[in-house]
Order: C-alpha cells, then structure tokens, then sequence
C-alpha cells in the first residue's frame, strides 16, 4: 500500500500527550455511533439472526404437508434474493413479534455503541496524531492510520464485549416481547439477560466472541486506512460546502466500511456463533477456530457470509450518519 500524501499535524499540549482538544474526538464518536445506530437497529436484528445457526431451520425450510416432520431445505439462488430475504424476515418479525422486536437489542447495543465509538473515534483521532509528532516528524500516512486503528480496534472490543453479549442474546430471543409495566426502564430487558449470563456461566460469558472481536480488528483498520485515503481523492470538495463536499465525505465513509466488511465480514458469524446461548445446557461452539471448522463442516463455507445482505444495508448507511455528524462535530468544535 503506498502511502497517502504527507500531512501535517498539531502537536500535544506542553502537559500532555493528548493534542488540544482531544475529548472533542470523544464525543464527536459517541454522537455519530448514537444516530446510526438508532436509525438502523431493524436491520441489526435481522442481520444477527441470519448470522446464528438458532434461526437457520425457520429461515430456510419449509414443512412437507403430509410428511410428518419431514423438511426440506428452499435453495436460495442468487445474490438479489438474500436482499429480498431480508426485507421477508423483517416484516415477519413485525407481524409475529410486534413492532417492537424490531429493536431488540437497542437498550444494550446504545449502551455499547456510545462508548464503542467515543473510545474508538477518541483512540484513533488522537492516536494518529500522538504517533505522527512521536514517530515520524508529525506527519500522516497510512501507516500511522493503520497502527492508530489497530490500537483503536483492541482498545473498543476490549472495553465493550460485555456489552454485545447481552444485545446478541437479546437479539436472539424470538418471543414476543412482554408489556412494559409501568416505570420499568427501556433497559430492563438488558438487566434481566446481564443476571441471567451471569448466574448461568459466570464473567467469563461476557467475554464470548472476544478473540473473534480481535480478528474483527482488521476491520476497523482496513475502514479507517481507506476512509483518510479517499478523504484525500474527494479533497477537491473540500471547502467548496452544501452538497458537493458532504456528498464526497459520505460517499468515502460508504465506501469504506462497505469494502472493509465485504473483506472481514466472517468474523461477524463466528462472532455471533460464540456468543449465542446454552443450547439444552451445552455449548456448541467454544473456540475461533472450533467455530470455523464446525460451521464450515456442517454448513459450508456459505454460511460464513449469512445476514451479509442485512448488515450492507445496515452498515452502510450507519457509516455514513456516524462520519458524517462525526466530522460536523470537530468541525463546530
């Protein structure tokens, strides 16, 4: 990969490592993550049940009238169809599961994302540029964005595993949502699944999915190094305002976590995989690498890309809304 054009950065205060200004990263990350995440949460769900091998019989069979039990497996042709799917499951979950359902997991995947993104937004926007002044003569390239992105990624899914656990679990739980009583807070679904990890398989079942959050670093990598670099090839937006330069910006942001998780997205199954629930009081998978022989063995190498289409069409779009506020954030400030 060569390197982006060299840019200058401003240095640390004189009492700090952090450059001036550093909480506004912080902040400007948990803004954007907040928006996106809430516009796109349906298509979150969606995509968390294609990825788990718990839905995979009800999206994928149907019954044989007259033949008992019998079942048989509805091929899915092309590429066009997993989008349609999509769209079936969601209105589905709306017609079976009340309209609520479609934001399960909100209280806990809020309570995630707005500490995810302000550690990571903070982590790499002063990272980059704490890395540049210290080790290479307060200039940016690609490779400061790399280790500034790497470092942000472990310092995120360190943090905030916990979290996911219990919107993934959330997330998988096809029963009808109860009434909430009177005064019973938005995340009291959340508290109820955070007491049930616990009581049924210790901390140690909030770290499921930690090594494969590890490997999902790569992504966040690869979105970032790209993201700066067609910053760059949109450059000549910049400054011009109105359409033309928020056009090129969001069209960067797209751009970048679309190809990064195109590249990475297995990761998000075996993820998924790892952090599902006992099944008659047993797990199933236990390891990354258990994880992939196993579904690769028993479902193929396809089914590491399950829920792609609904995690494009929600990834998307969020990357946008985040980088977009994101960067209107810094630039107020």
């Amino acid at each position: 990969m060569s390197d982006t054009p060299l840019r200058h950065v401003d240095g640390p205060s004189k009492s700090s490592w952090l450059p001036a200004k550093s909480w506004h990263h912080f902040v400007a990350g948990g803004l954007g993550g907040m928006c996106g995440a809430i516009v796109t949460s349906p298509f979150d769900v969606v995509k968390t049940r294609l990825q788990s091998d718990l839905f995979k019989v009800k999206a994928s069979t149907v019954s044989l009238a007259g033949h008992g039990a019998a079942e048989v497996v509805v091929p899915r042709p092309n590429l066009l169809w997993h989008f349609v799917e999509t769209g079936h499951i969601l209105r589905d979950i709306y017609r079976d599961e009340s309209p609520r359902a479609l934001f399960k997991g909100l209280g806990p995947t809020l309570v995630g994302v707005v500490p995810a993104r302000s550690i990571n937004f903070f982590t790499y926007g002063n990272g980059k540029q704490i890395i540049a002044n210290r080790f290479n003569n307060g200039e940016e390239n690609s490779w400061v964005h790399l280790t500034a992105a790497a470092f942000a990624g472990i310092a995120t899914g360190t943090a905030t595993n916990p979290i996911w656990v219990v919107k993934t679990r959330l997330q998988l739980d096809a029963h009808r949502p109860a009434a909430v009583p009177a005064g019973q807070s938005f995340f009291g679904g959340s508290i109820t699944m955070f007491k049930k990890i616990l009581r049924e398989e210790g901390v140690r079942g909030f770290y499921k999915g930690l090594s494969a959050s590890y490997l999902g670093v790569t992504e966040g990598t690869i979105q970032w190094v790209l993201y700066e670099r067609l910053k760059v090839l949109t450059g000549g937006t910049k400054g011009k305002g109105g359409v033309q330069e928020w056009f090129g910006m969001l069209a960067s942001a797209g751009t970048a976590k679309c190809v990064a998780s195109l590249i990475t997205y297995p990761h998000e199954v075996i993820r998924t995989r790892l952090r599902q629930p006992l099944v008659d009081g047993k797990m199933k998978y236990t390891g990354l690498v258990q994880t992939l022989r196993l579904v690769i063995a028993e479902e193929g190498a396809r089914s590491l890309y399950g829920g792609l289409s609904a995690h494009l069409m929600r990834v998307i779009p969020n990357a946008a809304v985040m980088y977009s506020i994101y960067e209107a954030v810094l630039r107020m400030s």
